[in-house]
């Protein structure tokens, strides 16, 4: 791609663009937000401005264009999002407030860059740990008249494994502001390879950040790989800016300096690092999914069946409970592809307007197609129902004739009307708080949304993942299938993008992480072109699941590497339940094989009881929900003919948390008669807002079941064909109940 970087004159936005020409795209121009004449630095929210008198400079030295305006706004929105929740066609316009904002000031200079260089199409951003950065720059680079792909790749980066690649390739900055605990006057001047010791020191003893994410320090860049010639300070002044016993702020007035030739500029592919695609924890879900075979102690046990009947047999049902509305089933045929995909949605949004709720009270849609090649046309229409952190979603192709699509929904009444907002100037606070995990950005972290969604969305405290297929986030593609264990590294590389999802949910919503937990999972995967290559990618997915590894307690309190290590509870997570349920050839989104699915948990109180007979070990401080119960049992339901629905379940239940995810494995038995009853769910889900009933058996009887459910409960139910169905042990069941119970 064409790149323009965007250029605070610093180290990350210099290594950023590194890291852009690593990764073969070109860069073409330059671009920088200065104070206004008269002033050496603003205390910006968004912008790093000391020294930009010499960042001229930059650009000189790497002999490309410089483009600057004016920052004249302020910090007028100041929250962790930006823009209008509301679809292009349901919002009023930009307000006169949100035109004063600094960010709008961002947009002017990326329009500049896009009169004077119509074929950039992306744009370089060097954010690694600031959501309010990264959110606003995404807001404005993917506008309509902008349209550039913004490329973040030391987003969410080991920050002392990051100063150290900077440091090896020769990244010369140095320190022109400082403004943290342990930061003295006398650091200004000072190299990053100078000052990395006390950086890591001062990390140690007070957790200051030693690439300066806190805003303790800014750099200034006099050297990096892509400079032609590098820069020297003639002279420089101190100035202090605030004095205060805590930590005095300081910066460093560049008053003249010059280029000088470079003798040896290095070779940039050997200069600039590229981290490892998988961690150490995704290789050991590599090397698990390739122990696994068809042959192997977990078994799947596959035989020759005939196809099932796919039809979604589609009834709209809805579930309001407190301040959740869930819904299921929703579809709305028409002639062409594109009406009824406009159809099914505005028939979504009349449901949610019914209810007094909007597009930006949704948390969460499952989006069921008919095939896959529909996917371009349905994010068309998609994309006009959101703005700003939409909710998370899940795609997936069934394999039926029509209808075209299907929609089920979860939403969350957070007190707030977006459609009075949108016409009037006033504001409202949520009652429940809401925020999204939306990254646009293309990272080395994890895969960047391929259509209008959010990786996840936590809606007081109950957290929704997108579906995660296995692509390289740099390039937004499918490891090559001409490489070796191609498809292992698809299920191994998606299942780390839910990990870090879930990891980075949690410590943007400053939630200590390890209280926070799955819920559940389903594992979509597609079949193969034969039974031994299905077997092998049920087997490989269980495998990466099962191998994830466990924790101590002592290894918990020495870092974020071990938290991964034990993400799902260690031992506890052959407890979470899961199904995985295999699908039509062509069923996944990009030609994936896999696709998880998970939900969880930020282990925040939020009561009352769900199960009365729960003993959570809840001793915990005020405002935590505690370790949640996980439980199997054996459940028994009516089936047609006198036979029964035998099988097993799962639970995942809290107390405090309000909230209780379960799968239950079923197969028809009919000697049922003959058998001594077994506990029954129907009080159970009574409780639940909705239910998924996945099948692979007749559709008769799965429409039998469902009946037997809407007498018993009144939760949403989705039915979901499938081209077969195992347990989280890979036995075999005709029909999986997914379901969900959530009190506010």
């Amino acid at each position: 791609m064409k790149v323009v970087g965007l250029l605070s004159g610093g180290k990350d936005s210099c290594y950023n663009l590194c890291q852009c020409v690593r990764q073969g795209h070109e860069i073409v121009a330059l671009a920088t937000l200065a104070p206004p004449e008269g002033k050496d630095e603003l205390d910006s929210y968004m912008y790093q401005t000391v020294g930009h008198d010499a960042i001229h400079l930059i650009a000189q030295a790497m002999d490309l264009p410089l483009y600057r305006t004016t920052i004249s706004g302020t910090a007028l929105n100041q929250t962790s999002s930006y823009g209008s929740r509301l679809g292009l066609g349901q919002q009023a316009g930009p307000s006169s407030a949100s035109r004063r904002d600094e960010t709008e000031d961002l947009y002017e200079l990326l329009r500049l860059v896009k009169a004077k260089h119509p074929e950039v199409d992306a744009v370089s951003v060097g954010a690694i740990l600031s959501n309010y950065q990264r959110v606003r720059v995404e807001h404005v680079a993917m506008r309509p008249d902008i349209a550039m792909q913004p490329l973040a790749f030391l987003w969410l980066r080991n920050q002392a494994e990051l100063l150290g690649e900077m440091c090896s390739a020769d990244v010369e900055a140095i320190l022109i502001k400082v403004a943290g605990i342990g930061l003295e006057s006398e650091d200004l001047g000072r190299s990053l390879k100078q000052m990395r010791r006390k950086l890591m020191k001062l990390n140690a003893m007070y957790g200051a950040h030693v690439c300066g994410e806190g805003g303790e320090y800014e750099t200034f860049t006099l050297d990096c790989p892509l400079f032609k010639k590098r820069i020297v300070i003639d002279q420089s002044t101190s100035v202090l800016h605030s004095d205060s016993s805590f930590a005095s702020v300081s910066y460093l007035r560049i008053d003249r300096a010059h280029l000088e030739e470079k003798n040896h500029p290095p070779a940039l592919s050997k200069a600039i690092t590229v981290p490892p695609l998988l961690d150490s924890v995704g290789i050991k879900s590599l090397d698990a999914a390739k122990k696994a075979s068809p042959g192997s102690p977990q078994q799947f046990a596959l035989e020759r069946r005939t196809a099932p009947r796919l039809s979604t047999a589609s009834q709209a049902t809805t579930c309001r409970k407190g301040c959740w509305l869930a819904i299921a089933g929703l579809s709305s045929p028409a002639p062409t592809p594109a009406e009824e995909f406009r159809n099914a949605f505005d028939k979504l949004l009349s449901v949610l307007q019914a209810e007094g709720l909007s597009s930006a009270h949704l948390a969460h849609i499952n989006v069921y197609l008919s095939n896959q090649s529909y996917f371009a046309q349905m994010n068309k229409v998609y994309s006009t129902l959101f703005g700003a952190d939409p909710p998370s979603r899940a795609c997936i192709a069934l394999g039926h004739e029509e209808p075209r699509i299907v929609l089920e929904a979860l939403a969350m009444d957070d007190g707030i009307r977006y459609d009075e907002l949108a016409s009037s100037s006033n504001t409202q606070a949520a009652v429940r708080p809401r925020r999204a995990l939306h990254v646009q950005s293309r990272s080395y972290w994890a895969a960047a949304n391929i259509g209008p969604y959010s990786q996840a969305v936590n809606a007081f405290s109950r957290i929704t993942i997108a579906g995660q297929i296995g692509l390289v986030p740099a390039a937004l593609s499918l490891p090559p299938p001409s490489e070796e264990d191609a498809e292992m590294a698809q299920i191994a590389l998606s299942l780390q993008h839910a990990r870090r999802i879930f990891k980075a949910v949690l410590e943007d919503h400053r939630v200590e992480k390890r209280y926070g937990w799955i819920e559940g999972c389903i594992c979509w995967v597609e079949e193969g072109s034969e039974e031994r290559e299905t077997a092998k990618r049920l087997n490989a997915c269980r495998s990466a699941w099962d191998g994830q590894g466990a924790i101590s307690e002592e290894d918990d309190e020495q870092g974020s590497e071990t938290w991964d290590e034990g993400w799902l509870q260690g031992s506890e997570q052959k407890s979470i339940p899961v199904v995985y349920a295999v699908l039509p050839r062509s069923a996944l989104p990009r030609g994936a094989i896999v696709e998880w699915q998970l939900v969880a948990h930020d282990g925040r109180r939020v009561a009352p009881l769900i199960h009365a007979d729960e003993d959570d070990d809840d001793d915990d401080d005020e405002g935590e929900a505690g370790v949640p119960v996980r439980s199997t049992f054996q459940v028994d339901l009516p089936a047609a003919d006198g036979a029964k629905w035998r099988g097993e379940g799962m639970r995942t239940s809290s107390k405090k948390g309000a909230s209780s995810f379960g799968i239950a494995a079923l197969s028809r038995d009919p000697r049922s008669d003959d058998l001594e009853p077994l506990s029954s769910i129907i009080d159970e889900l009574k409780e639940a807002l909705w239910i998924r009933v996945l099948f692979n058996g007749d559709l008769d009887e799965a429409l039998q079941l469902t009946d037997v459910l809407r007498g018993s409960t009144d939760a949403s139910i989705q039915l979901v064909p499938t081209s077969d169905l195992f347990d989280s042990r890979g036995a075999r069941c005709e029909v999986a109940l997914v379901w969900q119970a959530y009190h506010c």
